[in-house]
């Protein structure tokens, strides 16, 4: 006679793997979640330093600094030489799709421009902090 073995998993086996599963993903998926807000923060410091850049740019070529960042994209009235769209429509918002920030004259700069970061309110700490061109 010939006993045929039964070959599978028993429930207490895929219960063990379920398990063992559940802790690797509560460790690693944190993680990288984490890496997608620093990545967002890192966009927006340069997308900051873009547009800070392109406000230098309208002043150089118009004589006068930007009164909003939408002059940057669309032509404003009575302004000579002007020579936009020094950044596309998309630029002017965040990675977290709030609008950036822009004083004139600035309180640190003789402009400013900030994000408020994830929140979208002043203060916090890391993808919540404000990013601005001052720092």
């Amino acid at each position: 006679m010939n006993l045929k073995t039964k070959q599978g998993f028993s429930l207490i086996e895929l219960l063990v793997v379920l398990v063992i599963l559940g802790l690797i993903a509560g460790l690693v998926v944190p993680n990288i979640m984490q890496r997608g807000e620093d990545a967002n923060v890192r966009v927006a410091k340069a997308e900051i330093q873009r547009l800070s850049m392109a406000v230098d740019e309208f002043y150089l070529d118009t004589g006068r600094a930007p009164r909003e960042l939408r002059e940057l994209v669309e032509r404003p009235s009575n302004v000579r030489n002007w020579n936009g769209p020094y950044v596309n429509a998309s630029n002017l918002r965040d990675p977290w799709d709030n609008p950036y920030q822009y004083r004139f004259p600035g309180q640190h700069r003789s402009f400013d421009i900030f994000s408020y970061g994830r929140d979208g309110s002043a203060g916090g700490q890391g993808a919540d902090a404000m990013i601005t061109n001052w720092d």
